[in-house]
């Protein structure tokens, strides 16, 4: 089935809501073939224009959520609106309330060393009778993946959450997708650290009107060098609606 998107810089990002996304995913669970799920937001489509690996990433993805409150105002500048943004951390526990309703497995692999045990031990506890098949930090070094892969693959989940952070969380699901046959593999960055109380999130008023990125600064003030990523965000945006509009004169 063919997703409606809308391409911004060059970047493909599907234009669904919350509940859309939830069924197709439960679509792609009975396709039973690996997908591979991406939460773009304005940082992923600046780094993929100097990242061609993760470009290719993003261009292949089976699902480019709209992860961003950026992403929504550029689709309106350029005169094709996103409807809703669909953020991982808001996904996670609705994922998780999926899984338990239909009995599917969950793994959650990557975040630091306890942090997916206890974002499992929390998930559980709101999700009662929901399978988490395992947890593992492992790393996203090339050279660890073979021990990785095997542990997911004996787990047999229907629902792989990756947070090592991206690009390289969505690099790494994409180098493994085909040998590991998980019917859902999701980047879902900081999210498990929001989940296990690690991370605070940003009041839900700041998340409404964009200014999430805001809090995560004033809390982790070492992002600041990622966070250029918005202001060149903004102005290759506004390029490409000045040459948009220079086109149809």
């Amino acid at each position: 089935m063919e997703i409606d998107s809308v391409r911004i810089l060059g970047v493909r990002v599907h234009n669904v809501t919350t509940e859309e996304t939830l069924g197709i995913l439960e679509r792609y669970v009975t396709e039973g073939r690996a997908h591979q799920v991406v939460t773009a937001n304005p940082e992923f489509v600046i780094e993929a224009q100097r990242n061609a690996a993760f470009r290719v990433v993003l261009h292949e993805a089976d699902l480019a959520l709209p992860d961003g409150a950026g992403l929504l105002w550029a689709s309106r500048l350029l005169g094709k609106r996103l409807r809703e943004r669909v953020a991982g951390a808001d996904l996670v526990p609705l994922i998780a309330r999926l899984c338990a309703g239909h009995a599917y497995g969950m793994y959650l692999l990557g975040a630091a060393p306890g942090v997916a045990e206890r974002a499992a031990c929390v998930l559980v506890e709101a999700n009662p009778g929901l399978r988490i098949v395992g947890t593992y930090a492992g790393s996203p070094d090339p050279d660890e993946e073979d021990e990785t892969v095997a542990r997911i693959m004996a787990a047999a989940p229907e629902f792989l959450l990756v947070a090592y952070g991206a690009p390289r969380q969505d690099l790494w699901i994409h180098r493994n997708l085909a040998r590991l046959g998980v019917p859902v593999c999701m980047g879902v960055g900081g999210a498990l650290d929001f989940v296990a109380g690690v991370t605070v999130r940003a009041p839900l008023w700041m998340r409404r009107v964009g200014l999430e990125w805001l809090h995560r600064l004033w809390r982790q003030p070492w992002r600041w060098r990622r966070m250029l990523a918005l202001p060149r965000f903004v102005i290759l945006v506004m390029g490409q609606r000045l040459s948009s509009a220079m086109g149809r004169n």
